[in-house]
């Protein structure tokens, strides 16, 4: 099992290297692996007004820093297809958000990178129809691929998570993950921005590995109520290693059976 974690978005040089530094002394002392994980641009923010991220330039030359400093692998998402060659040239795992889970020429530019591809699942998606999104990068030569569930729109403001898509995104026949943290988010309630259910992290966390998840993703931060960017559907960083050991038993008692 694996994990990817970080905060949503970079918000500084120093937040981010630090931030990495801690969670990869959280990982080391479980013995797990993991991709730290924060994003170059937020281009897909409710509002106009909110934060999105210092840009790719700089975003990509920080996440550098964050591998020289740390030694930890990176990931960060993409929004458009010319952002994918000087992606690559940093990031270890290239990410597709959710909402362009269907958009063609953003998949096949990051699958000719030839770099591992998280492919996220879009909210308004079933399962088996991200069938189209691996045929796609499997047409560029790309089979190092990850697949991502993070919820099913629910009515307005809403997400559900059918643990049932764990198995059945297996049975297409590449690793999935969970999304815990933007899977209680709550797109779009706060009057102009989304607010989450934190609370429910670790329940759909402990839920998705019991049902056969390989990975878990969680947007992680030292101090939730001061993110950013998705705070209130942020892990507090203190409660990282308590839910990291109870996944890693979950999953190794799965592994004896």
């Amino acid at each position: 099992m694996f994990f990817i974690l970080g905060p949503c978005v970079i918000e500084s040089e120093d937040h981010a290297v630090r931030m990495a530094a801690r969670i990869k002394r959280i990982c080391a002392g479980l013995k797990v692996d993991f991709f730290f994980k924060a994003s170059f641009d937020k281009a897909n923010r409710t509002s106009l007004g909110s934060y999105r991220g210092p840009g790719i330039t700089e975003g990509l030359r920080i996440l550098k820093v964050v591998q020289f400093e740390t030694g930890v692998k990176v990931t960060s998402d993409i929004h458009e297809p010319w952002q994918a060659d000087a992606a690559a040239e940093v990031l270890d795992l290239i990410q597709i958000p959710a909402l362009l889970s269907r958009q063609t020429d953003l998949i096949t530019a990051a699958a000719r990178t030839g770099k591992p591809i998280n492919l996220k699942k879009g909210q308004f998606m079933a399962p088996e129809d991200m069938l189209g999104a691996i045929g796609k990068c499997l047409a560029e030569g790309n089979k190092k691929l990850i697949l991502t569930e993070r919820g099913t729109t629910f009515g307005y403001h809403n997400l559900v998570v059918d643990m049932r898509s764990i198995p059945i995104m297996k049975g297409l026949g590449f690793p999935v993950v969970i999304d815990a943290t933007h899977a209680v988010q709550k797109p779009s309630a706060g009057n102009g921005k989304s607010t989450g259910e934190p609370e429910f992290i670790a329940t759909l966390a402990r839920a998705a590995v019991a049902a056969g998840a390989d990975g878990v993703f969680l947007e992680v931060h030292d101090d939730p109520a001061k993110a950013k960017s998705d705070g209130a559907n942020s892990l507090p960083l203190g409660e990282l290693g308590p839910l990291l050991m109870q996944l890693k038993r979950i999953r190794e008692s799965l592994c004896e059976q």
